[in-house]
């Protein structure tokens, strides 16, 4: 049995980056992953639930949505399995947090704060480079230079990431090691170089979970254990579907390739008996050149 509860649960993983009380770990993430560029010094959650802005609209519902002491946003979410438009899926979540910093009357002068997306993604992105980390920004396309900063994305394919313990360099990395080996972990690497993944430690251990807690969680494991299996089962129907059409094809091509040979073979035969090319083409459906190939 795991001693640590499992991250791409939808339980395990607010648990880790989604309460308030212990905020310090998420805060500690973003500044890894933004190592050098800024640091987050507060973090505080907002209603992961977007109210849609007019009847009929569809809400929005965030994994984990906060602000800094800044007011720039942060998106963070886990994803277990491609999605049809994922990719615009994530631009809509992006935009409609832009949007909503609009504030009624004249005087308002756009004055926007950034919007960053964390998408963890439990699977590999679809036509993109097969790396862990995809940065996408607003820049010119010619020159590189960046048009805006208040949009950005941060797409994070766990697959693609296989670092071994003693081969992770920066905190981003180790964060990202334990969140993908935590199920296999009997202890928390890293601890000596970083108290937070002491902190860490003690939370995702499943013994430390009150009763409640705990119910919750087999019932996210439930969940996350069937959305396994569905993808497993729609990979093997695709593999079985894919070989079931190679099959056709190739009993339709060995049958297209029979039919050829055997008008080759009764052509040389008539050409033998001394049949004119024409009256051998009129018989076997041949050109004239293939015919006289023979």
């Amino acid at each position: 049995m795991p001693k640590f509860i499992n991250p791409f649960t939808d339980v395990g993983f607010k648990r880790i980056f989604g309460q308030e009380i212990n905020k310090d770990l998420l805060i500690d993430f973003l500044n890894a992953l933004l190592e050098g560029e800024r640091r987050v010094e507060d973090i505080r959650f907002l209603d992961k639930e977007l109210i849609p802005a007019y009847e009929e609209d569809r809400v929005l519902i965030y994994d984990i949505y906060c602000t800094d002491e800044k007011g720039e946003q942060f998106i963070v979410e886990m994803q277990n399995r491609q999605q049809i438009h994922f990719k615009e899926r994530a631009l809509y979540y992006l935009s409609q947090s832009v949007a909503r910093q609009g504030e009624k009357g004249a005087y308002w002068q756009f004055d926007l704060k950034a919007v960053y997306g964390v998408f963890f993604m439990n699977f590999k992105l679809k036509d993109s480079p097969r790396k862990l980390r995809t940065d996408i920004v607003l820049a010119d396309r010619d020159t590189h230079e960046l048009f805006s900063d208040k949009m950005r994305f941060i797409f994070l394919e766990l697959p693609s990431f296989d670092k071994e313990e003693d081969e992770c360099e920066t905190d981003f990395e180790r964060w990202i090691y334990v969140l993908k080996n935590m199920q296999t972990l009997k202890r928390l690497p890293f601890k000596a170089r970083n108290a937070v993944f002491n902190r860490l430690e003690q939370i995702v251990d499943i013994a430390s979970l009150s009763k409640e807690d705990r119910m919750k969680y087999d019932e996210s494991i439930k969940v996350y254990r069937d959305k396994i299996a569905i993808m497993a089962f729609e990979r093997e129907e695709g593999l079985r579907e894919g070989l079931r059409k190679g099959l056709q094809k190739g009993r339709a091509e060995g049958r297209t390739e029979g039919l050829a040979e055997g008008k080759i073979e009764v052509a040389r035969n008539l050409k033998r008996m001394g049949l004119t090319t024409e009256a051998i083409v009129a018989a076997t459906g041949l050109t004239t050149g293939e015919v006289e190939a023979l």
